[in-house]
């Protein structure tokens, strides 16, 4: 006799906005050297009809938030968390920019190894291409 299986929460996620309707969630990733990129990539993307999730801060410029480098390191480490949940939360992922450095190279893997599908604005930089 077989059992159904309890769904797992990839599946409840999936059943869940299937159920809401929402249009597919794309989050973006690439070095924040690349925000004027990311903005233009969330315009078409938005205009293409699907909800973007971006990187919300360029710690790269400087900003009273992560002015104290003590600070900012654990800010850093808060926010690839953050990011982490956008991933798990995408339904693909669209990597920007026409580098890809170690933390974007890692999101990459990351995505791909949750079955996310990947894309890229500069297709020459995946790193399985």
């Amino acid at each position: 006799m077989s059992y159904p299986q309890p769904l797992t929460p990839e599946k409840k996620l999936a059943d869940a906005k299937e159920q809401l309707s929402l249009p597919r969630i794309v989050v973006t990733c690439g070095s924040t050297r690349f925000m004027a990129e990311m903005s233009e990539a969330d315009l078409r993307e938005t205009t293409a009809g699907r909800i973007v999730v971006k990187p919300g801060c360029d710690m790269k410029s400087p900003h009273e938030l992560w002015s104290d480098p003590v600070e900012a390191e654990a800010l850093k480490v808060r926010l690839g968390d953050l990011h982490r949940a956008k991933i798990r939360l995408a339904d693909e992922v669209l990597i920007v920019g026409g580098y890809i450095g170690d933390s974007t190279r890692a999101e990459v893997a990351y995505a791909r190894s949750l079955g996310k599908p990947v894309r890229f604005t500069h297709p020459e930089v995946d790193p399985e291409a």
